[in-house]
């Protein structure tokens, strides 16, 4: 299988996977809160805390979907590395808070290494066409 096309089913893979969990804290916070790894519930009115981050979680795979489909494959190569960020962020709330150190590396962690590893091997594959100088164009004679 060529690198190509190991990214595209990775990068698919966290799209679909990223949108998923996103939408789940929106349609069902109540269930999908104790999955996120933090020990206890918001108190009052905390709850659209987790809304705000199901919204973040579907743009950041909407984002991610649009430079794979329309081919922009370094630019999707980057924006994993960026928004891997955001699940190293999520693992460090966890630990910070004392939540659950399992759900912190195994899912935020992970996830966040995964990601990175697919935007470089994105930045990889694009390399060599990056680097490649552009072809000066014939001329008229």
């Amino acid at each position: 299988m060529s690198l190509k096309k190991i990214n595209t089913v990775l990068a698919a893979a966290f799209i679909l996977f990223i949108l998923w969990f996103g939408s789940e804290f929106i349609l069902s916070p109540e269930a999908t809160a104790p999955t996120f790894g933090l020990p206890t519930w918001p108190s009052g009115d905390g709850g659209g805390f987790l809304i705000v981050k199901g919204i973040r979680d579907v743009v950041m795979a909407l984002v991610l979907g649009i430079l794979l489909v329309t081919g922009h494959r370094r630019a999707l190569g980057w924006a994993l590395l960026v928004e891997a960020l955001a699940a190293y962020g999520d693992m460090t709330n966890v630990l910070a808070h004392h939540g659950s150190v399992a759900t912190a590396l195994g899912v935020h962690c992970l996830t966040a290494t995964l990601m990175v590893g697919n935007g470089l091997l994105l930045m990889r594959e694009t390399r060599k066409v990056a680097a490649a100088p552009a072809t000066p164009a014939p001329q008229a004679a």
